[in-house]
């Protein structure tokens, strides 16, 4: 029986999933983890140090009391920096967050209409859909065809046209009326203040 080398031990639930490819691993790698020969050494000022075996370089970082982090794994000879790596690790993390917390999630509500819509129900699906845009949300209005209806799709634009029009001080078009197999879909955009 012939066992292939990526189906064994603990990679045969990577290579299923990953279809037999190897991602690198995200995380830096620090003192003892780095495994070349030779490093190019940069200390905490920018300042290069020449290049020397990294057993050399890992004393040098422990003597400061600092760490040995690989910067550029990819360079000829690999580029190495001292630094604290814990602070390091915390800076990067406070950076995502606050990128993550300036960033402005919009949301698609949908509003469904039907050809032979009543005008109340038509005004209270207008005003829903202007309090969605007025939020900053995008509104996907659909009108929905049952049966033969979808033969007259001329009924829809016009409906979604009148809809646009009635809407038309908080929102834009952003993408136009198109027929998708029996709904016809059209998006809203808030106006931006």
């Amino acid at each position: 029986m012939y066992f292939h080398p990526f189906f064994c031990c603990n990679h045969r639930k990577t290579q299923k999933i990953l279809g037999g490819i190897h991602i690198a691993n995200k995380e830096l790698q620090a003192n003892e983890e780095i495994r070349e020969k030779e490093v190019r050494v940069v200390n905490q000022d920018g300042e290069q140090l020449g290049v020397m075996s990294s057993q050399e370089a890992l004393a040098l970082a422990q003597s400061k009391g600092l760490d040995l982090v690989n910067i550029a794994p990819t360079a000829k000879p690999p580029v190495c920096k001292i630094m604290n790596y814990g602070k390091y690790r915390f800076e990067l993390q406070k950076r995502e967050k606050e990128n993550r917390k300036n960033q402005k999630v919009i949301n698609i509500k949908e509003v469904q209409l039907s050809p032979s819509i009543d005008t109340n129900d038509f005004n209270t699906k207008c005003r829903n859909a202007c309090k969605f845009l007025s939020k900053g949300d995008k509104v996907k209005v659909t009108v929905r065809f049952r049966g033969r209806e979808v033969s007259h799709s001329e009924i829809g634009e016009v409906l979604l046209a009148r809809f646009a029009e009635n809407v038309s001080e908080v929102g834009t078009v952003e993408r136009p009326a198109k027929l998708e197999g029996r709904n016809m879909t059209m998006f809203l955009a808030p106006i931006s203040q």
